[in-house]
């Protein structure tokens, strides 16, 4: 499989798999191996369900959750 990539995503990437300790293709195979995990989908559903349905009750017990750094930028953009 050969896959093309605009620079900023293969660094983003590159930089990613050095963060895991892994070579650029390792990381690739891990991403996309879990990408097409059943079981992840359904874990990642799951998850959205809950905290569709609780996140309320948590934020009222334990506050708001303080926003990733790259979730703060992806709001502001």
């Amino acid at each position: 499989m050969n896959v093309r990539l605009d620079d900023t995503v293969h660094e983003a990437l590159e930089q990613r798999a050095e963060a895991a300790g892994m070579s650029l293709p390792d990381y690739a195979r891990k991403v996309l191996a879990e990408e097409a995990d059943e079981r992840r989908e359904r874990f990642l559903t799951a998850a959205a369900h809950f905290a569709q349905t609780w996140g309320p009750a948590f934020e009222e017990e334990f506050g708001p959750y303080p926003l990733s750094t790259r979730a703060a930028e992806a709001d502001a953009a």
